[in-house]
């Protein structure tokens, strides 16, 4: 049996059981990978520019304690080494400073002198903390933030051995996460498939254009997946792309159509070989000088992609790579595609993760 979806050929004949069962052992199998150390985190990605103005506030909290500004360079160090996204790794050590400061406030020097109560204590100031940005106090959204940074550092202490018992009594924030998602139509995919032809002038980059599509509609991959993607790892005898720096630096097999092959296959061998300097990098999607592609480049060019639809609708739904792969996953269940293999497909650890679409279907049948 192979799972379908009507609309739009690029996600037609996803994977016959076979693969989602090849998958799914693939997936049990997951290794840690030892990175450089060395790479280079003063490029990082910038966080979305809505959060720039609070994060530049809490980079002007200077610290003064050694031990402290240490751990925060290590801190980054190893959120980057386990894979996180570039924009975590710009993030969470801000997020951490800020904290870091209370603590130099109220006369605490050492993590060892970190009771539960201080990190209560902390919790309840950023509850009452002004909204810098705009009127009013800070979001759940970005309470929870801080309370996955400060659970985060937790794990970062327990794995380096730290004689500390440094704990996290924090419940988090309920948010209705069914109305904070919101997909696209299949409607909208074909509009945007569409679209790709008239997104560039130069044909070699509307074929990248499109091989950017497939990989985070048709693959559903997340941002810093698809920008990690190289070309060796799209496995054509197989059927398959090898996702190898997923989240936290878990590996995974995602399914592939005949069609989608044809386009990446179309891209790698006519298209990519006609940008500058292509031949040095592994990369498969890369720039005008033969770079890979970054997280800023890609936002480019999906709205050049969204731009060339010319629908006032379309545009007007903020569309993410996020976006693209909550709408995969919402499209495959209205298929009647199995949430497990859904699960396997966008890599979740647990299923309760993937089960949130479900009520997403529930929400727009009722629409």
């Amino acid at each position: 049996m192979l799972y379908k979806l009507v609309l739009h050929k690029s996600t037609r004949k996803l994977a016959s059981k076979s693969q989602l069962y090849f998958l799914r052992g693939q997936c049990n199998n997951n290794q840690s990978i030892i990175v450089n150390r060395n790479k280079n985190l003063k490029n990082t990605y910038r966080s979305k520019k809505s959060r720039e103005p609070q994060h530049a506030i809490m980079k002007k909290l200077i610290l003064k304690n050694k031990s402290y500004k240490a751990l925060i360079i290590n801190y980054k160090e190893w959120l980057d080494i386990l894979g996180f996204a570039d924009s975590t790794v710009y993030s969470f050590p801000i997020h951490l400073q800020e904290f870091f400061y209370y603590l130099e406030q109220h006369n605490i020097n050492s993590i060892n002198h970190i009771r539960p109560t201080t990190v209560s204590d902390y919790y309840k100031y950023l509850q009452e903390r002004p909204n810098e940005t705009k009127s009013g106090s800070l979001s759940k959204t970005y309470l929870n933030t801080h309370q996955q940074v400060l659970k985060k550092f937790r794990d970062y202490l327990r794995k380096h051995n730290t004689n500390t018992h440094f704990n996290v009594p924090l419940k988090p924030e309920r948010i209705d996460r069914i109305e904070t998602i919101d997909i696209l139509t299949q409607e909208d995919i074909k509009a945007l498939f569409k679209a790709v032809d008239y997104s560039n002038e130069k044909e070699h980059v509307v074929s990248r254009n499109r091989a950017l599509l497939v990989l985070l509609y048709s693959c559903g991959l997340r941002r810093n997946e698809t920008i990690m993607v190289n070309i060796k790892d799209i496995l054509f005898d197989k059927g398959l792309v090898l996702v190898r720096k997923g989240k936290n630096y878990k590996e995974r097999f995602v399914p592939i159509n005949h069609y989608n092959l044809e386009l990446l296959e179309n891209y790698i061998y006519d298209a990519r070989i006609q940008f500058n300097n292509y031949n040095k990098t592994e990369a498969l999607l890369i720039g005008k000088i033969g770079n890979r592609l970054g997280a800023s480049a890609m936002r480019t060019h999906l709205k050049s992609i969204i731009k060339a639809t010319n629908n006032a609708a379309i545009q007007s739904k903020n569309i993410t790579p996020h976006k693209l792969r909550h709408s995969i996953a919402t499209h495959f269940l209205q298929a009647g595609m199995d949430i497990e293999y859904i699960k396997q497909f966008l890599g979740h650890a647990h299923l309760e993760t993937t089960q949130i679409y479900t009520h997403l279907v529930e929400k727009y049948e009722r629409l």
